[in-house]
C-alpha cells in the first residue's frame, strides 16, 4: 500500500541520516504567497458584492466513513433577508487514489456532493459510528425545542441517511457527540447546575436540573449574585450552570452518567471553553477510559492552567487522574491507536496564553510523559494519529499559511512537509482501499473559501525549509478539491491575487506584509489604501479566507490592501510572539509604520494621500495607538479596541491576559494597575501603552465601532474613546451594535458594518461616491495628481514612553474654533477675480503680551453659487497647514518661521487629510496660533495677512492685513 511505501522512504531518509540542514529559501516558496503578479483575473468577471460574501456557503467540519468512501460535512447557509444562518449535513464521495505523480499538483473533481439533512433550524455534528453502520448528529427537537442528539442509519453503499430518530432526552441539551470506539456509547457535553450532580442516579440530577431552569424562568427577577470572578465571558454571562462531560448508551439513550460531577472537579468547567481549539474529551481505543481537559484553579479568570485528567468509565470506585503537569494550558487529548500513548497539546508558562502550543505524549503504561519535537518553533494547532502507522499530522502557522507537517513519534524530531499554498485544517485521515490511509482537510486562500480536500501522498524526497529548521523532507502531494458549493460564484468574481513582501521591521528584525490591488488593476493609476491590522495580538494574516473581515472584499470597491505581521504574530517563531509582552505601543507600531513604508515604495499606485487604517481587538488598540501616535492616515476605524488600559483592566473577564500582558519586563507577579500607580509613567505599562493618555494628540476623522456584548473589552473602552474625539472636536463617528459580541455575527449586521466601515474610508479619501464631487472641485485628497499631495507627514517614533502634547491653548468664548465648515453669517464680501472664495481674519485682542497666545481668526467664505470643497488638516486648531500666514514686523520685514513655522510652510495644502464642503453665503471658520509659527517674544508692532490658494482658477486669495501690538 502507498502509506507502506512512504514509510519505507521515511526509513531510508533516516537511515541516510538526512535531517533538516541550513533553510532553503527557494523550498519554501513553493508553498507561500511570493507571487508579484497583480492579476485581477478574467476582464468579464466582477467585483464581489458583501451579497455576494453571504450566497457563498460555508463549508466546514468534514468527517470520514469508516469505510473510507465518504466525506461528511457542514455547509451553513446565510439569509440576509432572514438574518439567519442555518448549517446542514451534506456528504461527497471521497475521490479515487489518482496516480501519484513525482511532485505536488492539485486536481479537480467533477461535484457530486449533495445535501444529507433538511431541518428547519439545521443540524451540526455529524459524526460516523466507527462500525459504519449510523450517523449521530446534532439537532432541535421538535416537540421540546432543545437541542438534542439525534441517530439515523447509514448505508454505505447508497452514501445515504435513514429516518434520525432522538437519541438523548436532557433537559438541559445535548451537543459535541463523541463516539466510543466500539460504537455503544457516546460521549457530551451540557451545561448543568454542579449542585444537581450530588443527586443518587442521573434521573434525579436531570430532575433536579429541570426544576433549577422552570424556576429561574418563572421569576421575573433576572439578577445575579457574583461571588468570583469570570462571571461572564466572551458574550454572554456564566450563570449557575457548568459544562460537563456526560455519557450515554448508543443503543437506547439510557444510563446516562456525569462524568464529571462537582465532588470531582468543583465549581470548574469541563471541557474547559476553547475558541476554536481541539475538542476537549477523548476515548480511548479500548472504549474503557476517557480523558477530559478542565481547569480546577480557585481564580480561573486569572488562570490558563487547563489540566487533562483520565477516568475509567466501568470501574464505580474510579477517581479521575491528572496526566498533565505543565503550569500552563494543556489541551486536545487523543489516545494513539494502539492505546500506547495519550497525546496533548501543552503551554509551559502560566497565565500566558499565547505560549508555544507544544505536543506531548504520556506513555500510559510507564505513566510518563515527553514533549515529541522540542526543537520545534512553532505550535501545533491541532493534530491527528494515523490509524494505521505510528505517524502523526498536524497543522501549523508559518509564514502567513497553516501548513500541515507529519511526523513518526519513533524517529525522534523528523518533520515531513506537505506542499500546498493557503490554510488547512481539520485534519482527518482516510481508509482507502489499496492505499492504506491518506488525508482529507479543508482548506481556503484569500482568494477562495473553505472547501474539502483530499491529499494524496507520494515520494518523500529529501528537503530543507528556510523557516523551520527541523524539516527534513518533503512527501509529494496531489489534492482533489472533493467539494465545489461555491465554485459557481466564484468563478464569476474578480479575486486578485495576493502578494507577499518582507522588509527590516523594529531592531532590524525580518517582517513580513501582504498586498491585494483592487480588482481591474491598473498599475498606472493610484489608488487609495486600507491598511489591516489583525486582533490579538499574538494572530496573522496570511492566505486565508474571513467572512468578517474579509481582505478581498475590502479591496473590491477599489482599495488597494495592505496587511502587515508585526511583533506578537503566530507563524515566525515564540520570540517573534513574545516580542509584544509589555511593550504593545513599541516595536510592533514601528513595525507596522515601517511595513507600510514600505508598501508604499514598492508599489507606487498606492496613493500615499488616501489612506486608512483599519483594526479590530488588539487592532483596535493599534489604530487608537496610531490615531493618537501619527496623522498619517486620511482616516481611521477602530473596532473594539482597548482605549484606557487601566479601566479595561477591571471590566474584562479573561483576567490572566492582561495581567500577563502588561506586567513589567522581568516580574513574575501579575500585571495590575494598582501596583505602578505611584511610579513613574515609564515603569507602567498599563499608562505607558495607554491611548487614552495621548488623545489630545488626535486629528484623523475616527470611527468607533464596539457591542454591548463584548466582554474581552468592555463597550466603554468604545464609548470612552468616541467622547474624548467629540470634546476634541475629532471628526468621529460610533457605530454601536447591543446584540453583538466581540465578534459581529449577525448577517444584517454585518451588512451594516461593511456598509459603514466602506463609508467611512470612502468618505476620508474621497473615493466611489464621494469622489466625483471631489474631483469636480478640484478638492485635494481625491485622486489628484499635484505634487503637493505627494508628501507624506512624518511619523512619530515608536516612544519609550507615550508622547503626550500640552494642552492646546484655552480660547475665548466669544470665538468659536472648529474644524469644520461653520454656518456663520459674517459681513457680505465678493470675489475679486471671480474665485469661490474670500478670506477674512480677525483677533479678539490687538494687544498680547511678549510670549503669550496671539491668536487670529480665519473665516473662508464661499461666495459662488454652489458648495466648495475645503481641503484642511483635521482638528479644531491647526489651520497652519492649511494656510500661508505671513507675519511682518514693524518694518515690514518677513518674520523667521520658528521649526513649526517652517513645517507649515513646508507641508500647507500638501497635507490636507480632510475635506468639508461650505455651502454658498457660508464660512468655514478656524483659529491659528501666530506665536506658534513666529517668535513674539520682543514687543512690537507686528502685521498678520493669510493666503490660501483657489484650487479652481489657481489664484491665490488674500485675506486683510490685522495689526497686533504685542506689549512687555
Amino acid at each position: 500500500m502507498k502509506n507502506r511505501a512512504i514509510w519505507a522512504g521515511v526509513l531510508a531518509l533516516v537511515s541516510a541520516n538526512v535531517c533538516g540542514g541550513k533553510a532553503s529559501r527557494t523550498w519554501a516558496q513553493e508553498f507561500g504567497p511570493d507571487s508579484d503578479s497583480l492579476s485581477g483575473g478574467a476582464a468579464v468577471k466582477r467585483p464581489m458584492t458583501f451579497a455576494d460574501l453571504q450566497r457563498m456557503k460555508r463549508v466546514s467540519d468534514p468527517q470520514v466513513s469508516p469505510s473510507g468512501k465518504w466525506v461528511m460535512f457542514s455547509a451553513t447557509d446565510v439569509d440576509l433577508e432572514k438574518n439567519s444562518k442555518v448549517n446542514h449535513l451534506w456528504v461527497a464521495p471521497m475521490a479515487a487514489p489518482p496516480v501519484l505523480a513525482p511532485a505536488a499538483s492539485s486536481v479537480g473533481a467533477p461535484t457530486k456532493e449533495r445535501q444529507l439533512t433538511f431541518w428547519k433550524d439545521g443540524e451540526s455534528g455529524g459524526r460516523f459510528s466507527p462500525d459504519g453502520k449510523q450517523v449521530a448528529f446534532v439537532a432541535t427537537d421538535s416537540a421540546t425545542g432543545l437541542s438534542q442528539i439525534f441517530l439515523a442509519a447509514w448505508d454505505d453503499a447508497a452514501g445515504t441517511m435513514g429516518t434520525p430518530k432522538r437519541l438523548t432526552n436532557v433537559s438541559t441539551e445535548a451537543d459535541g457527540a463523541v463516539w466510543s470506539p466500539n460504537s455503544k456509547r457516546i460521549l457530551f457535553a451540557s451545561r448543568v447546575y454542579p449542585e444537581c450532580t450530588n443527586e443518587a442516579s442521573w434521573t434525579d440530577e436531570d430532575l433536579c436540573n429541570k426544576k433549577k431552569d422552570d424556576a429561574a424562568a418563572a421569576n421575573p427577577v433576572k439578577a445575579e449574585v457574583f461571588e468570583h470572578l469570570l462571571y461572564r465571558h466572551w458574550n454572554s454571562y456564566i450563570g449557575p450552570k457548568r459544562s460537563h462531560v456526560l455519557v450515554v448508551s448508543a443503543t437506547d439513550g439510557n444510563a446516562v452518567r456525569d462524568l464529571t460531577p462537582r465532588r470531582d472537579i468543583g465549581d470548574a468547567e469541563a471541557p474547559t471553553f476553547t475558541l476554536g481549539g481541539p475538542v476537549g474529551y477523548a476515548w480511548a481505543p479500548g472504549s474503557e477510559e476517557i480523558a477530559y481537559v478542565t481547569n480546577v484553579d480557585l481564580v480561573p479568570a486569572a488562570s490558563t492552567n487547563n489540566d487533562v485528567f483520565t477516568l475509567l468509565l466501568d470501574d464505580a470506585g474510579a477517581k479521575p487522574r491528572k496526566v498533565s503537569t505543565s503550569m500552563g494550558s494543556d489541551d486536545g487529548p487523543a489516545y494513539s491507536p494502539d492505546g500506547k500513548y495519550l497525546a496533548f497539546r501543552s503551554q509551559a508558562r502560566a497565565t500566558y496564553e499565547s505560549d508555544r502550543f507544544r505536543l506531548m505524549l504520556f506513555d500510559r503504561l510507564a505513566g510518563t510523559t515527553k514533549e515529541l519535537m522540542p526543537k520545534l518553533d512553532r505550535w501545533v494547532d491541532e493534530y491527528v494519529w494515523n490509524p494505521e502507522n505510528p505517524e502523526i499530522c498536524f497543522t501549523t502557522a508559518n509564514h502567513g499559511e497553516e501548513r500541515i507537517f507529519c511526523t513518526y513519534p519513533n524517529l525522534g524530531e523528523s518533520l515531513f512537509a506537505l506542499p500546498g499554498r493557503g490554510e488547512y485544517g481539520e485534519l482527518q485521515f482516510a481508509a482507502l482501499k489499496d492505499v492504506g490511509y491518506e488525508l482529507v482537510a479543508t482548506k481556503m486562500t484569500v482568494e477562495s473559501p473553505a472547501a474539502v480536500v483530499a491529499l494524496f501522498r507520494g515520494e518523500v524526497k529529501e528537503s530543507a525549509n528556510r523557516d523551520i529548521s527541523t524539516v527534513s523532507s518533503q512527501i509529494s502531494t496531489i489534492e482533489v478539491q472533493l467539494t465545489h458549493l461555491n465554485d459557481d460564484l466564484e468563478q464569476h468574481l474578480d479575486l486578485p491575487q495576493m502578494s507577499s513582501f518582507t522588509f527590516s521591521g523594529a531592531e532590524g528584525g525580518s517582517v513580513q506584509g501582504f498586498m491585494i490591488p483592487p480588482p481591474k488593476f491598473d498599475s498606472a493609476k493610484k489608488y487609495p489604501l486600507k491598511f489591516l491590522i489583525h486582533g490579538g495580538p499574538q494572530g496573522a494574516w496570511g492566505d486565508a479566507w474571513s467572512y468578517r473581515w474579509n481582505a478581498e472584499l475590502m479591496a473590491a470597491n477599489g482599495y488597494v490592501v495592505v496587511m502587515v505581521n508585526p511583533r506578537g504574530s503566530t507563524g515566525y517563531g515564540q520570540a517573534f510572539i513574545d516580542g509584544v509582552n509589555g511593550d504593545w505601543g513599541g516595536k510592533a507600531y514601528v513595525d507596522l509604520m515601517k511595513g507600510l513604508d514600505f508598501a508604499e515604495s514598492k508599489y507606487p499606485f498606492i496613493d500615499k494621500t488616501r489612506e486608512c487604517a483599519l483594526g479590530a481587538s488588539y487592532g483596535g488598540f493599534m489604530a487608537d495607538w496610531i490615531l493618537t501616535h501619527t496623522d498619517r492616515f486620511a482616516c481611521i476605524v477602530t473596532h473594539d479596541g482597548m482605549f484606557n488600559p487601566e479601566s479595561a483592566y477591571g471590566t474584562t473577564e479573561e483576567i490572566w491576559f492582561n495581567e500577563w500582558e502588561f506586567r513589567r519586563s522581568g516580574e513574575v507577579a501579575p500585571g495590575q494597575p494598582w501596583r505602578y500607580a505611584a511610579g513613574p509613567v515609564a515603569n507602567d505599562p498599563f499608562r505607558k501603552w495607554s491611548p487614552m493618555l495621548a488623545i489630545q494628540n488626535a486629528k484623523t476623522p475616527t470611527l468607533v465601532v464596539h457591542s454591548q456584548r463584548d466582554y474581552r473589552l468592555d463597550v466603554s473602552e468604545g464609548f470612552q474613546l468616541f467622547t474624548a474625539l467629540q470634546r476634541l472636536n475629532v471628526p468621529s463617528k460610533m457605530l454601536y451594535f447591543p446584540d453583538e459580541g466581540h465578534w459581529v455575527l449577525k448577517p444584517q449586521n454585518s451588512k451594516l458594518w461593511y456598509e459603514t466601515v466602506g463609508d467611512w474610508c470612502d468618505r476620508w479619501t474621497k473615493t466611489n461616491l464621494y469622489a466625483a464631487v471631489a474631483l469636480n472641485k478640484g478638492a485635494p485628497g481625491a485622486g489628484a495628481t499635484k505634487e503637493s499631495l505627494k508628501t507624506k507627514r512624518p511619523v512619530a517614533p515608536a516612544p519609550d514612553a507615550p508622547v503626550v502634547a500640552a494642552p492646546s491653548p484655552v480660547v475665548s468664548p466669544s470665538v468659536a474654533p472648529s474644524n469644520a465648515p461653520q454656518n456663520v453669517e459674517e459681513t457680505p464680501q465678493e470675489s475679486v477675480g471671480g474665485e469661490d472664495f474670500t478670506i477674512a481674519i480677525s483677533a479678539p485682542e490687538d494687544e498680547v503680551r511678549a510670549g503669550g497666545d496671539a491668536r487670529v481668526t480665519i473665516a473662508l467664505r464661499n461666495v459662488s453659487d454652489h458648495q466648495i470643497a475645503f481641503a484642511h488638516r483635521p482638528g479644531a486648531n491647526n489651520p497652519e497647514f492649511s494656510y500661508r500666514i505671513e507675519v511682518k514686523d514693524a518694518a515690514g520685514h518677513v518674520m523667521e518661521p520658528t521649526a513649526y513655522g517652517r513645517e507649515a510652510q513646508q507641508h500647507q495644502q500638501e497635507e490636507s487629510r480632510m475635506v468639508e464642503y461650505v455651502q454658498p453665503g457660508k464660512a468655514a471658520l478656524q483659529t491659528a496660533h501666530v506665536a506658534k509659527l513666529v517668535s513674539l517674544t520682543r514687543p512690537g508692532r507686528y502685521t498678520v495677512q493669510v493666503f490660501r490658494k483657489d484650487p479652481k482658477t489657481g489664484k491665490v486669495v488674500r485675506s486683510n492685513e490685522l495689526t497686533l501690538n504685542v506689549v512687555p
